[in-house]
């Protein structure tokens, strides 16, 4: 049997082009999220910015009929996406009360809680080198986070939980894969998300004041779905680890949104935390790709 062929040097190009693009327009819409907490309930902020993709979705439906929705795991569908809900809410929440850079820092745990999870729940293998890695990137977290001492607001531990979240709805993903599209996943999400969020939304919901207002929902729902687009079109072209280390550069956008809009920096110690984490992360992916590579030869 021949070998696999992988993506080209361009696919790989373009595919790491477009996560750069979903990173960059991910932080403008966390930051817009930040910004419009000081005036408006998180689960409106949250609604409206799954919205985009909603309509994308529903867009979607009407070419290609209900076929996009035939899946074999309906109640693990449903339940990607409430959790896509819970954890952007949870976000969403944290990031009214801590800087977005730091916020960003503490939500970079994700690839161990995914590691962690893949052992315990799908029984993926381990090495000693990556559970290593895992614990050093937590270290990293506790230096962000600084328990009990009171410097980073405790809402920080609500992007712990987003993070956990997020985690597990991986988990989800991977388990999907193997039996439903990609379009079906997206799409089970945004509808689920958006549901569960519409129940609550009619008792925290204010009309945008000002068009200011509504541009800046407006603008935050647009770059959320084309955000949302770039990262699957990346996954399309090339392997999730080729793109996945571009993720980092949340941090970097989120310091410099950070900085322009609120006038916030991350202190040495969050700088300190966060290379840790992002080192360890880049191993924990670098060692993902021995173990997928030396699984195909």
């Amino acid at each position: 049997m021949a070998p696999s062929v992988g993506p080209t040097r361009a696919a790989n190009g373009l595919g790491m082009a477009c996560m750069a693009g979903g990173m960059f327009l991910f932080s403008a819409v966390d930051t817009l999220a930040k910004y419009l907490t000081e005036s408006f309930h998180p689960i409106q902020i949250v609604w409206s910015r799954q919205s985009g993709l909603l309509i994308g979705v529903v867009i979607l439906l009407a070419l290609r009929g209900g076929s996009v929705l035939r899946t074999e795991f309906p109640g693990l569908q449903i339940a990607r996406g409430a959790m896509a809900a819970g954890s952007a809410a949870l976000f969403i929440v944290a990031v009214g009360y801590v800087p977005l850079a730091d916020a960003v820092a503490v939500s970079f745990v994700v690839p161990f809680m995914v590691t962690v999870l893949g052992a315990l729940v799908l029984r993926e293998p381990v090495g000693v080198r990556r559970w290593v890695a895992v614990a050093i990137g937590f270290i990293g977290a506790l230096i962000v986070i600084r328990p009990g001492v009171g410097v980073i607001h405790p809402a920080v531990f609500l992007v712990l939980l987003a993070a956990t979240l997020f985690a597990v709805r991986q988990i989800l993903s991977r388990v999907l894969s193997k039996s439903d599209r990609t379009v079906t996943t997206i799409a089970y999400t945004a509808l689920t998300a958006s549901l569960i969020l519409s129940l609550p939304l009619p008792f925290f919901w204010r009309w945008p004041a000002t068009g200011f207002e509504l541009t800046l929902f407006a603008g935050m729902a647009i770059m959320a779905a084309i955000a949302e687009c770039l990262v699957i079109k990346a996954l399309e072209l090339t392997q999730a680890v080729v793109v996945a280390p571009i993720h980092y550069t949340l941090l970097i956008w989120g310091t410099m949104y950070g900085y322009l809009v609120f006038a916030q920096l991350p202190d040495l110690w969050t700088w300190a935390g966060a290379l840790i984490i992002v080192a360890t992360g880049l191993y924990t992916l670098q060692r993902e790709r021995m173990v997928a590579r030396s699984s195909r030869s």
